[in-house]
């Protein structure tokens, strides 16, 4: 059992059709048939969207995705159309909704990793490959490999893990060439932001990329480099050999599994609030994150 404890009602907006509520983002589409997408403040962890929500969440992922796109503009171009609240819209979308181009969305999460890491580690520990890619012996938790390799993953519903794929089974299925741009631009992408966030202190572990296509056109879309799709790690407190402070929802997962929490994930409860305090640290975390990223204070 997994999913929304509490699944928010989506908002009546004139002129706004509701398409979906995900873990954090909300989608709609204009008149014009062009996608709204609202970022929210919820938080998902272990495969559940939390009761709690963190302040300012979903304005921290907008604007640094908007940073980042900008930073990638020279690679792939991006689907934001405009960042103009929607006429009839509530105040609080303010600062979290972005006018995207309605794209054909290819089916796939394009990961790309520089470091292991994550299911990354675990497949590793079983089988000494990822995604099917053989990588050496002797790799250890955070360890840097040898190059960034691409590591899809099919997607997955609301409440259910994302599951890693080979290169072989992106080709199947949506065609060799296809398959091709996706792993092209993801390492290009992952490169330009690997090089930009060590210029700023951090490692870029691993992150995930949506694209789709507009008249044969590939764009990159939904979120890019953010705390939620990324793993960014200090790099002066790099280690390998065991798990790395990162610039994301830690706090959360170290509370849930901690027997303050109450909680057990091995059987069908769902989590319960997070205190106050666990709040306030994953906020500043996502907040520092933004800062050191792109330099400017939230």
């Amino acid at each position: 059992m997994s999913g929304f404890v509490e699944k928010p009602e989506p908002l009546h907006v004139p002129g706004l059709v509701h398409l979906h509520t995900g873990k954090v983002r909300d989608l709609y589409r204009n008149e014009a048939g062009q996608l709204i997408m609202v970022a929210s403040d919820r938080l998902s962890a272990y495969d559940w969207v939390l009761p709690s929500e963190i302040p300012d969440k979903g304005r921290v992922l907008t604007r640094l995705s908007l940073w980042w796109f900008d930073q990638l503009a020279d690679i792939i171009p991006n689907h934001v159309v405009s960042t103009d609240l929607p006429q009839g819209a509530p105040a609080d979308w303010e600062g979290r909704t972005l006018v995207c181009k309605s794209l054909e969305m290819v089916p796939v999460e394009c990961v790309a990793r520089g470091y292991l890491t994550g299911s990354g580690l675990l497949e590793y520990n079983q089988t000494r490959t990822v995604c099917g890619l053989a990588l050496p012996e002797g790799l250890v938790n955070g360890s840097e490999l040898p190059g960034p390799i691409f590591t899809p993953a099919a997607k997955a519903a609301v409440g259910e893990h994302d599951e890693n794929v080979s290169y072989e089974d992106v080709a199947r299925q949506v065609g060799p060439e296809t398959a091709a741009q996706l792993r092209q631009a993801t390492l290009a992408v992952y490169s330009r932001a690997r090089n930009i966030a060590r210029e700023r202190g951090l490692i870029l572990a691993d992150t995930k990329f949506e694209f789709g296509f507009e008249d044969g056109a590939l764009f990159i879309g939904d979120e890019v480099l953010t705390p939620d799709s990324s793993r960014f790690w200090p790099a002066d407190q790099w280690e390998p050999g065991r798990a790395q402070p990162s610039f994301d929802k830690q706090f959360v997962r170290d509370w849930l599994t901690s027997p303050a929490s109450g909680w057990d994930r091995e059987i069908e409860q769902p989590p319960p609030p997070l205190p106050q305090d666990v709040v306030d640290a994953t906020r500043a975390k996502y907040i520092e994150a933004y800062e050191r990223l792109t330099g400017t204070s939230w």
